[in-house]
């Protein structure tokens, strides 16, 4: 399902691979983020995604006009996980609703591997 919203001229859908590719965007700007995964589950082997392909490793899916978020990640060696998450997680949620104006009601954060970026 899209995210819709109705205005007095009007009604705006947004698909949700728009959302996936804007929190995408936004969860690599984010300190500790090194880029988003794509597993294969066949071999477990997780791919470092392209930023042409972030989509990939963001799942979105809209009910009722509310959003939830599903991001596949890689995160640097060397930081804590958890203000990794947390920081994506407050960052991404304030950037979506605002760019999107409807409400993000969850996101679920999988890290599929560390790398050494140094």
């Amino acid at each position: 399902m899209k995210g819709s919203i109705k205005t007095k001229n009007g009604e705006i859908t947004i698909d949700n691979q728009v959302i996936a590719k804007y929190a995408g965007i936004c969860a690599l700007g984010c300190f500790g983020i090194v880029g988003m995964a794509m597993v294969n589950v066949k071999d477990g082997i997780v791919k470092l995604l392209t930023r042409d392909n972030i989509r990939k490793g963001v799942f979105v899916s809209v009910k009722e006009n509310k959003i939830t978020i599903e991001f596949h990640i890689i995160v640097s060696y060397g930081v804590s996980i958890s203000a990794v998450v947390n920081n994506l997680m407050e960052s991404v949620k304030y950037r979506v609703e605002e760019f999107t104006s409807l409400e993000v009601e969850g996101i679920n954060i999988y890290v599929e591997s560390v790398k050494d970026i140094g």
